[in-house]
């Protein structure tokens, strides 16, 4: 019987978080997908730590794709998005982006900015 632990090729990639390694892979999520939900976070952050379950899940549950940029292998990323505090959550809708939220957020809000935008 097949269990749904290992990846499996071909899968829908807004299924599960995209880890983004660098500004070409992000610009290559947000031009593959409608809306893209793009978390900008630090391994060492505790509050980034609270949100990532609240973000799989999301990824597993709604129409975007969400990506996650870590803030120390990224800096140049983040530094031109104006990540100053992590968790930052950047919302791109249709190529373009749209939201911008600082800090850690419930659920019921991100998941109503996400249905905001996907169609």
């Amino acid at each position: 019987m097949a269990t749904d632990t290992a990846p499996e090729t071909g899968t829908d990639p807004t299924d599960e978080p995209l880890y983004v390694d660098g500004t070409a892979d992000l610009d290559e999520i947000v031009a593959g997908n409608d809306v893209v939900l793009a978390d900008f976070y630090a391994d060492w952050c505790g509050p980034c730590q609270m949100i990532e379950p609240v973000v799989e899940k999301l990824a597993a549950e709604t129409e975007a794709a969400v990506a996650k940029v870590d803030v120390d292998a990224n800096q140049q990323l983040a530094a031109s998005y104006g990540v100053r505090g992590v968790p930052t959550l950047v919302l791109f809708a249709d190529g373009e982006q749209v939201e911008e939220i600082v800090g850690l957020q419930g659920e019921d809000q991100l998941r109503s900015l996400i249905e905001r935008y996907a169609e």
